[in-house]
């Protein structure tokens, strides 16, 4: 018997290829294709797999041919390569012309929302098109279901994602997702409708437990609070906080965000600032505008204050990070039996110790390989496109997470 394709794009990425060896542990037979721009960089990931399991390929996104040819045949084709506001596009019309499933963990709204407009294309070429399969949006969608079915009647679903300090590991093409979130519009849902508000000022205290405890996050402009109206159009709210420990990394981030979208500085230059203050290398680059915006970003009240800043700009100073935290969660507000009542899941514990939430790669692979064995496992069932809450079931997510090596007291905690 022949073992089935399954192809992952931009596998030498850190979350990618978290997904990748975390799926390579679920039952079944699966020849990965691992396909980069930099194949090179893959042969040390491959010798981490079952000897013959896995391939590389060189792909670029924009070759169409090329990568019609790679994805042909496949059982699943999983796209790791962001932004996906950039790289999104060009692989789904690939699958949807080669007529293969596809999945991705986009958390961009843009591309979400362009990849579900294709649904009547996908329900004619035949193939499932599953949309942000990953953390946040991901896990976090399936968390609030989960909360939401606990209650009656829903009134409003707040979700909640937190990542910790992941110096000096950080990619650029997630400083630049994190950039666009962080100024600009935020596209939410408020009295029963889509509306708008600025990312990054609304704040809400988050219960997310374990070692964060309740903290104080900020709306963003993420792809949950476009799709979950879908599945919830009587909520009278529906919005996504989230943020950075430790809290300055809020600061920084927020002001090199509004700096960019008032074209005070480019993408590339907010990037090289945030990747010269990671090495301690501030004085090296952006000069004096990107400076000034850096430090009004952390010295934004809501976002830090001056004995955090104080101990973050120390301990930088010094080449010392903070032990990494993070969490997701969702709190569902509604009616159950008559009463008010209030529903939480989220994960319980994060940190070295832990395999699901390590840090936002393990998170967002592990989650992506769950979803990937669920999507397999039911192959031929659905056609059309589809966020997570619009098809993966919480039970068969956990069991899902269990199968990629998760153990099951990390996964949620019900409150």
């Amino acid at each position: 018997m022949t073992a089935q394709k399954v192809v992952f794009i931009g596998a030498a990425g850190e979350m990618c290829r978290l997904a990748v060896q975390r799926f390579a542990k679920a039952p079944g037979d699966w020849h990965l294709t691992l396909a980069d721009i930099r194949p090179n960089v893959l042969h040390k990931l491959v010798r981490t797999l079952p000897p013959g399991r896995a391939s590389v390929e060189q792909v670029d996104l924009y070759d169409e041919q090329g990568l019609l040819e790679l994805v042909t045949g496949a059982s699943l084709v999983v796209l790791g390569a962001g932004p996906y506001m950039r790289t999104s596009s060009p692989v789904v019309e690939a699958c949807l012309a080669a007529r293969v499933p596809y999945l991705d963990f986009d958390d961009d709204v843009e591309s979400t929302e362009h990849a579900l407009s294709l649904h009547e294309r996908a329900r004619a070429a035949g193939i499932a098109m599953y949309i942000g399969c990953g953390a946040s949006p991901g896990m976090s969608n399936v968390l609030a279901v989960d909360a939401a079915a606990e209650l009656d009647e829903i009134e409003r679903i707040d979700m909640y994602w937190a990542v910790g300090d992941e110096r000096p590991n950080v990619g650029r093409a997630v400083l630049e997702h994190m950039l666009h979130i962080s100024a600009g519009d935020c596209h939410t849902w408020e009295g029963g409708r889509r509306v708008i508000h600025e990312s990054y000022v609304e704040t809400g205290l988050a219960p997310m437990g374990g070692p964060l405890g309740d903290i104080t996050l900020y709306e963003t402009a993420h792809p949950e609070s476009v799709t979950m109206p879908r599945r919830f159009p009587q909520a009278d709210r529906i919005r996504v906080i989230g943020g950075l420990d430790p809290a300055p990394f809020n600061g920084i981030i927020r002001g090199l965000a509004t700096a960019v979208h008032k074209r005070e500085l480019t993408v590339e230059e907010a990037i090289d600032y945030i990747m010269a203050l990671f090495d301690n290398k501030i004085g090296n680059v952006g000069g004096l505008k990107a400076s000034a915006r850096g430090l009004y970003g952390l010295l934004r009240k809501e976002q830090s204050n001056v004995g955090e800043i104080a101990k973050f700009l120390g301990r930088s100073a010094v080449g010392r990070t903070y032990t990494w935290r993070g969490g997701l969660a969702a709190r569902v507000y509604g009616v159950k039996d008559g009463l008010p009542h209030t529903a939480i899941r989220r994960t319980p514990d994060s940190g070295p110790h832990t395999y699901l939430m390590r840090n936002m790669a393990t998170i967002t692979g592990t989650a992506c390989a769950a979803f990937m064995v669920m999507a397999l496992d039911q192959a031929g069932q659905r056609a059309g496109a589809f966020a997570p809450e619009d098809w993966a079931e919480p039970k068969a997510f956990y069991d899902a997470l269990v199968a990629v090596g998760t153990p099951r007291h990390e996964i949620v905690e019900r409150v």
